[in-house]
């Protein structure tokens, strides 16, 4: 007769009915934080500065009447002066060009007391020396007081015009230069859009190299014709 032993259960299938699987962590997330900067300010209206710019243009046309310079900023007084002041005429010939435009002086009545004062080729660098200085200036004087008012226009032309001048700066004021030569508008302008001095001051050297030639070799013509 043949006796029965009870088994016994193994040791890991008695632990199996006790585990217990651990679910996801019911902690909750942690926010995202997003920071938002300051909103962007919008642009300061132009007219202030351009108003500021109109009063100072005023100012200097009317001192240049009241005071006589712009009736004796002649060809023949800028030629006087400069052939009795010698080297240092020269430099205070730069200065007048840069100042007279303001005065509403014309560019080539300086152009021509150059020629005058010291023949086609002397003159001819004096007269582009003086040029680019008064462009300078303008630029300089109109950007700090009438700011970069051309630049936020919304017009589809006049938007599309700037757009070209902020893709090729030199080469456009080149032409312009070329074909207006010393036109006070191109200055005023050129200095309220967005381009830099050095774009400026490159395209408008560039650019005077031909009238200035063209005035020195027709010289006599000029000075008929600007009589």
């Amino acid at each position: 007769m043949t006796s029965l032993e009870p088994t016994s259960a193994s040791p890991t299938s008695t632990s199996s009915t006790s585990t217990s699987s651990t679910g996801p962590s019911s902690a909750s997330p942690e926010p995202v934080k997003i920071e938002v900067g300051p909103a962007p300010t919008p642009p300061k209206p132009a007219w202030p500065r351009l108003v500021g710019l109109v009063v100072l243009m005023a100012i200097l046309f009317a001192i240049g009447h009241v005071t006589g310079l712009t009736h004796y900023l002649t060809r023949e007084h800028l030629r006087a002066l400069m052939e009795g002041l010698g080297a240092w005429g020269v430099l205070l010939f730069i200065v007048l060009f840069a100042v007279g435009e303001f005065l509403h002086v014309p560019g080539i009545v300086f152009v021509l007391a150059a020629l005058l004062a010291y023949g086609r080729i002397g003159g001819a660098f004096a007269a582009y020396a003086g040029a680019l200085a008064s462009v300078s200036f303008s630029f300089l004087l109109v950007r700090r007081v009438g700011g970069q008012a051309l630049a936020h226009v919304k017009r589809a032309r006049i938007a599309k015009i700037l757009e070209h001048l902020d893709r090729h700066p030199i080469p456009t004021i080149a032409v312009l230069r070329t074909f207006l030569f010393l036109l006070p508008a191109v200055n005023y302008a050129l200095a309220m859009t967005r381009v830099r001095f050095r774009d400026y001051l490159v395209g408008s050297a560039i650019g005077l190299v031909v009238p200035m030639i063209v005035v020195a070799i027709a010289f006599e013509w000029a000075l008929a014709f600007f009589a």
